[in-house]
């Protein structure tokens, strides 16, 4: 995790950029933007020597395109001469200048207190604060605090017969109007707002934050990326989302996804806030708001990162510390600042991100306001099966669905004409369960029972004598079981418990389609214990359709893009060698300039390789492709 640094360490640090430096160019793919809090809003204005100390050293060390001026948060407001003196200074640097709010309540001792959406006198204050900032600026973004959480005995009188997710998705669409859109243009008929989205989607609509009818109601969305450490945070964030989440935030509001937000919090290593940025960036996003301007002057300590410490990762702490500070990489050199690391995080994904053609995944249906297996999509993220979600059906002829699906009202219907459409639907096992009594029997006999299994190895392949074994699992796997009908249901992947086949993964063809169950663990992290066997298989049937496939560990990604183009990032703290199939002969690397040739696939039969299922369409190639920890890899297909 990121220190806090003693004031004289700092000041070192501030004094440490020389005058002749060349100041740092801008991003050829991608808009860089800093936030600054009401607090340090608040600091400069009181003193403008720090005002300019500060910016010396971020400015000398980051190109920042536009910086946000927060006029109030958890109860500190930056008044009308704080905002024109700090906007003025801005200004008169070429960097553009945008508002921006933190609508929480103070205090909370780290559990975020909402404004009182019923409250009067909160709902005078936001109706004062969106104003204000209006006076000062034609954007105004809303950072993720837009929600309603608080349970007063003025809010329960106010719900009345609704339930809490009723009662606070219509309050806070009517606060987007009334109190913060109303008021703003009131006071400045240009003024545009924007809402950020935070990072916890699968429970939006809990706490009022309605994904379906804000980004309509807001004239441009951002996406909060902030993954930070998955396993110190007590969010089950999964590193995947700060790619998917963007992704699926473009999908709700194509084109109007001004960019992706990221914070260095709660992680402890600087690779892991490095792999936000570049992930954010590889998800396509326009701009980067770097949340927020004091922390960017804090020192960026190497943290636990020692295992890996000596190898060529893509944020290569050495490296950076001999470019950003002219010092050697020894044990005893002074630590660079997090704006050091986020300047060369972005460096490096800036040199392949304008080849990324459009992104390119498995369809995923999540419905407005739906919850359940949350997250799942990036934990099939992690183990390398590129999803792309959507809140309506996807144009895909693959499509999964998870627990979330089952918001749809209309869910089995639609499974049914889509398989009769020659489409494919791959089911998880939550949503079977969810749904198996709403109609489904008309479609397959598929259905989770009440009895778990402890899976300690794993089959492949079906059909008499058709299966190979796929290997054992570490500690034994519990999963439900999905009962189906022998020869007319077919398990592609199987775990054995004492002897007893479970299923994996099922298929019922259905007219000209084929419905798959995919089940999942009770555990959906024990996804990543699986063997690279299982991996492998399921992947193979997930992602079917895409140009390019990835066969190897889990907590390794693939993204893929339609102009041949991908990208293999690994998340593993060791190295990793991974296997690259697609029908193409060569592939062309962009970090090293060099061109691989693949080894052929040829045709063969199943019965070769049971374990494969289908032969081989010939004309597919492989590469081996060994990748470091906390790395990335971009390529270029060649025919």
């Amino acid at each position: 995790m990121f220190s806090k640094a003693c004031r004289g360490l700092l000041a070192i640090f501030l004094l440490s950029a020389s005058a002749g430096a060349a100041k740092p160019k801008p991003y050829r793919n991608f808009e860089v933007t800093v936030y600054i809090t009401a607090q340090a809003v608040n600091r400069m204005a009181q003193d403008p020597a720090w005002m300019q100390s500060s910016w010396n050293t971020i400015s000398s060390r980051l190109h920042v395109d536009k910086v946000f001026i927060e006029s109030y948060r958890g109860g500190v407001i930056a008044n009308d001469a704080a905002l024109s003196r700090v906007k003025q200074f801005f200004l008169a640097r070429g960097v553009a200048v945008a508002g921006g709010m933190a609508l929480v309540a103070p205090g909370g001792r780290g559990q975020f207190h909402s404004l009182d959406y019923a409250d009067a006198k909160d709902r005078a204050l936001v109706r004062r604060m969106s104003a204000l900032a209006a006076r000062h600026f034609n954007e105004i973004i809303l950072d993720d605090f837009f929600f309603f959480n608080t349970k007063t005995a003025s809010d329960i009188a106010a719900k009345g017969h609704l339930t809490w997710e009723q009662f606070r998705l219509r309050r806070m669409d009517e606060a987007a109007r009334d109190l913060i859109l109303g008021p703003a243009r009131a006071a400045n008929p240009k003024v545009r707002v924007i809402i950020k989205f935070p990072n916890w989607y699968p429970t939006f609509q809990q706490l009022g934050y309605d994904l379906e009818r804000e980004p309509r109601i807001f004239p441009e969305i951002w996406t909060g990326d902030e993954t930070r450490d998955p396993e110190i945070t007590d969010q089950h964030l999964e590193q995947y989302e700060s790619y998917e989440i963007f992704r699926y935030l473009e999908n709700v509001a194509p084109g109007r996804n001004g960019g992706g937000w990221v914070d260095p919090y709660d992680v402890r290593y600087p690779d892991r806030y490095a792999e936000q940025l570049w992930d954010t960036i590889l998800a396509k996003a326009p701009a980067i708001n770097l949340f927020q301007y004091t922390d960017l002057l804090q020192p960026a300590d190497p943290g636990d990162r020692s295992p890996w410490q000596r190898l060529p990762t893509s944020f290569n702490y050495s490296e950076m510390l001999r470019e950003c500070c002219g010092l050697p990489a020894s044990p005893d050199a002074k630590p660079p600042l997090l704006v050091d690391a986020a300047a060369y995080a972005l460096r490096q994904v800036d040199r392949v991100a304008g080849e990324l053609g459009t992104p390119l995944g498995l369809g995923v249906y999540r419905p407005y306001q739906s919850s359940g297996e949350d997250f799942l999509e990036d934990v099939a993220g992690m183990i390398g099966v590129p999803v792309s979600m959507y809140p309506n059906w996807p144009k895909a002829k693959t499509v999964l669905l998870t627990e979330a699906a089952r918001r749809d009202p209309h869910i089995v219907a639609e499974i049914e004409q889509r398989l009769r459409a020659g489409d494919n639907a791959i089911v998880t096992s939550g949503l079977l369960h969810a749904i198996q009594n709403r109609g489904l029997g008309q479609v397959t006999h598929m259905r989770v029972t009440d009895r778990i299994f402890a899976v300690t190895s794993f089959m492949g392949g079906f059909g008499a004598g058709a299966g190979a074994r796929l290997g054992p699992a570490g500690q034994p796997i519990l999963f439900p079981e999905v009962a189906f009908d022998t020869n007319e249901d077919w398990a592609q992947v199987r775990g054995l418990a004492n002897g007893r086949g479970v299923p994996l993964l099922l298929m019922d063809r259905y007219e000209r389609g084929v419905l798959y169950v995919w089940t999942i663990p009770e555990n959906m992290n024990d996804l990543y214990r699986l063997p690279v066997g299982v991996l492998d298989e399921l992947r193979r049937n997930l992602d079917r359709g895409l140009p390019v496939k990835l066969d190897g560990p889990a907590e390794v990604s693939l993204f893929a893009y339609a102009n041949n183009t991908f990208v293999v990032e690994s998340f593993l703290d060791h190295p990793a060698t991974v296997r690259i199939t697609g029908r193409f002969g060569h592939l062309q690397s962009f970090r090293k300039g060099t061109t691989l040739a693949g080894d052929p696939l040829h045709a063969r039969p199943a019965s070769a390789a049971p374990s494969r299922g289908k032969a081989k369409p010939p004309g597919e190639y492989e590469y081996q492709v060994r990748i470091e920890p906390h790395s990335f890899l971009a390529f270029r297909e060649q025919p």
